[in-house]
């Protein structure tokens, strides 16, 4: 079990089908059965009825510490290691090089400290605009610490990674590389083994976030050449945990933040804090055998985009689609608005419809959302295996259905200074040094399949002459409305 599997083997190693049984999956869910139509995937996902009983069964059965040798201790010794191995074999790493934590956020403040602590004044981090700010925030934050410099790497109109800019902000102070493999908010897919290998030419870190790719995209991280991979498994059907491969050659130079008498060995536990939750990674390892039953991701992948564009397809040109046209180079996440309907509206409306997405600003992709041409807020859909065709056809059907009247989306919330957007927002970040060249936004927006292309690029995005608010200053960040953990 301790071999590395490659990604083709990666949960489809038993299973040879190419075929989604939908009625099937959406019978093993309770929550799937009251008739609603659950589009919120990318906040989180439904989960099975045999993951909710082995987390059952764990509090009843295996409810110890470890290192005791009566059965309930043993038991939980069990859990992890069997954890750690199937990790493994959905990362694409050794069982050794498995860490766990409570969410992706907190993994990535704890190893992100651990890595920088070597690191020396002037010494530089990439981020991309396309990132949630789970993936920039443990960044600015160190910077700020330890006088560090963040630079944002910039994107194309499509919201596509700008590669050119990467390479030419890659230099000698270069440590890390951190970037979205997609994007949690419109679905954008980066190439992750170009972008690791840029950062090893350079001498830096590759390091991944992979918390929305996990739910629709295999993974293998010894194919991409990461050194850090997060992810989290309430994303892909099962309960709230944050679960980090990281190369063994670069942790193993690294000193953890850890209690002196906790473990160290295997490498991967040293640098988790505290004591597991067992029953959760016991629900943790049903997810991975859930999702083995289905046929992997060689069903899952190609079932879904089928879903995304049937979704595409089925809309009027009263809705606007921002990003990448299409799902060439996207996982079936959108962000829509509709014309003359506030986002909060549709959101509202369609919830009095038995239908489930969120409204909001940013959705924690700060760097991306005053590129996108909206003011106010989006509504942002998500499709995952469990939903049927039927499903987004009728939601499609609700959306075309809700138009009003043509008017803007909603009205921009209030923008701080610039020096304050300075932490929160793309622009290039020294520790005190906070610069004022704000980009501009962008990136394309279509109508649905039926109309023309919502507006040309370069378009004024703000007819109300106000700007999308970026965040604040640090201060501001505990006002903004929480969407989802990581």
């Amino acid at each position: 079990m301790a071999d590395v599997l490659s990604a083709s083997e990666n949960l489809s190693a038993s299973q040879n089908s190419s075929e989604v049984d939908v009625a099937a999956i959406r019978a093993r869910y309770s929550s799937l059965r009251q008739g609603f139509g659950f589009f919120d995937a990318p906040g989180g996902t439904q989960v099975p009825d045999e993951v909710g009983e082995a987390i059952a069964r764990a509090l009843r059965d295996a409810s110890a510490n470890m290192g005791a040798g009566y059965a309930t201790s043993i038991r939980v010794g069990q859990i992890l290691e069997e954890a750690e191995h199937k990790a493994a074999r959905f990362l694409g790493c050794e069982p050794d090089e498995v860490i766990f934590g409570p969410n992706m956020t907190t993994l990535n403040f704890a190893l992100s400290r651990t890595a920088a602590r070597a690191f020396q004044p002037g010494d530089e981090i990439l981020v991309s605009c396309l990132d949630h700010d789970a993936g920039v925030a443990p960044w600015l934050e160190i910077a700020h610490d330890r006088d560090l410099v963040v630079r944002h790497v910039g994107l194309h109109d499509d919201t596509t990674l700008d590669v050119a800019d990467l390479e030419s902000k890659l230099g000698p102070r270069t440590k890390v590389v951190a970037f979205a493999w997609a994007s949690n908010a419109v679905g954008t897919v980066t190439d992750a083994q170009r972008v690791c290998q840029l950062a090893h030419d350079a001498g830096a870190l590759a390091w991944v976030d992979a918390v929305h790719y996990a739910a629709h995209e295999p993974i293998d991280v010894r194919a991409i050449g990461a050194d850090m991979l997060i992810c989290s498994p309430y994303k892909f059907c099962g309960p709230h945990l944050g679960v980090a491969a990281g190369r063994s050659e670069v942790m193993s130079q690294w000193r953890p933040y850890k209690a002196r008498p906790a473990p160290t060995s295997p490498l991967g536990r040293s640098f988790e804090t505290g004591t597991q939750s067992y029953e959760l990674l016991a629900g943790f390892n049903a997810t991975i055998d859930y999702l083995d039953s289905i046929g992997g991701f060689a069903a899952i992948t190609p079932y879904e985009r089928a879903l995304g564009q049937r979704f595409l397809d089925g809309l009027s040109d009263a809705v606007t689609i921002y990003g990448r046209p299409g799902m060439e180079g996207r996982v079936p996440t959108f962000l829509v608005n509709v014309d003359g309907v506030t986002a909060e509206e549709v959101a509202a409306r369609l919830a009095e419809a038995q239908m489930g997405v969120w409204a909001h600003d940013s959705w924690y992709s700060l760097g991306l959302y005053q590129r996108l041409g909206y003011t106010g807020k989006s509504v942002r859909i998500g499709f995952i295996h469990y939903n049927s065709p039927e499903e987004v056809d009728r939601l499609a059907g609700a959306l075309n259905g809700l138009r009003l009247s043509r008017g803007l989306s909603g009205r921009a919330l209030p923008v701080g200074p610039a020096e304050d957007l300075g932490e929160l927002v793309q622009v290039d970040v020294a520790a005190r040094d906070h610069a004022d060249d704000l980009p501009g936004a962008g990136p394309a927006a279509q109508r649905g399949r039926r109309g023309e292309r919502a507006r040309a690029l370069g378009d004024d995005p703000d007819p109300l002459g106000e700007r999308p608010h970026g965040g604040g200053d640090l201060g501001d960040r505990d006002g903004h409305r929480v969407v989802h953990e990581r």
